[in-house]
């Protein structure tokens, strides 16, 4: 214990007085140290002061480098009113950065930890709050954003009902929990959601190939109402070409948000179905 102690405070100060060798030390030795944040829960704060992150306000290095930031530097430009460390899980970090789930995050101004190794959603899930801050998973449904009281039902919420979440829902029908508006899309026509409890992409691919046996878990589809295109589908009248579109829409989302497609043929061939029509 004793021992432990020492090296983590060892550490610490190379990060505090040497930050550029703490990095290399971190490319190094960075997933070790997420493991013990899941494994020594004695240590667990010591240890949370060590990890590096990307993020949305951190760039590469003039070398390519990926530049990684502490929970400190985070909380340090944390906007007014915001009360939790917001993050997101994705393979790459270039799929993270490219995410749907951060426009309303950019717009806002407010920073989001891109989190692309592979034990970073098991990290994550032993990884409650920092310095009395929650953390806050960006593609799940319960997003509360700076400002929002979580007693109260944001504007999706109150719009979930409408006619177009209804005819949308028809559609893909057991494929997914719910269909509503989305908050957090700006630029993008459709999003998947994970429900609070649900396995993330990267977690499921990594049970499910321990040969664990996994419940089924289903997404909630937002859609961004202001959308042209979503707004498009609001005015179809026919049906069959109202359910194309959507099945593109969800499996274009599916691929956005990291997740594998059931049937990536039938995808295709509803794009072409799509672009021949556009192109007569």
């Amino acid at each position: 214990s004793a021992l432990t102690k020492r090296a983590l405070a060892m550490l610490q100060t190379l990060a505090d007085k040497q930050p550029e060798d703490y990095a290399l030390f971190w490319q190094e030795f960075g997933e070790v140290l997420k493991e013990g944040s899941g494994e020594d829960f004695a240590n667990r704060e010591a240890i949370a002061r060590l990890l590096r992150f990307s993020s949305t306000r951190v760039e590469a290095d003039e070398d390519g480098r990926t530049q990684r930031a502490s929970l400190d530097d985070y909380l340090g430009r944390m906007v007014e009113g915001q009360d939790r460390i917001y993050y997101l899980v994705a393979d790459s970090l270039e799929a993270g950065r490219n995410s749907p789930h951060l426009e309303i995050f950019e717009e806002r101004g407010i920073e989001v930890l891109l989190l692309h190794d592979r034990i970073d959603e098991w990290l994550m899930g032993n990884l409650s709050e920092y310095d009395g801050k929650a953390f806050q998973d960006v593609t799940r449904a319960d997003l509360i954003l700076p400002g929002e009281d979580k007693s109260e039902p944001g504007e999706a919420d109150d719009a979930a009902d409408d006619a177009l979440s209804e005819r949308i829902a028809r559609v893909l029908d057991d494929r997914v929990e719910k269909v509503r508006p989305s908050k957090r899309l700006k630029s993008s026509p459709a999003c998947l959601v994970l429900g609070e409890y649900s396995l993330g992409p990267q977690m499921r691919r990594i049970m499910e190939a321990t040969g664990q046996a996994l419940p089924e878990s289903k997404p909630q589809f937002e859609y961004n109402a202001d959308h042209p295109l979503v707004q498009r589908l609001a005015e179809e009248s026919d049906e069959a070409r109202f359910a194309e579109i959507v099945q593109v829409l969800f499996d274009q989302a599916s691929l956005a948000g990291g997740m594998d497609l059931k049937d990536p043929a039938a995808y295709v061939d509803r794009m072409n179905r799509l672009l021949l029509d556009l192109l007569k």
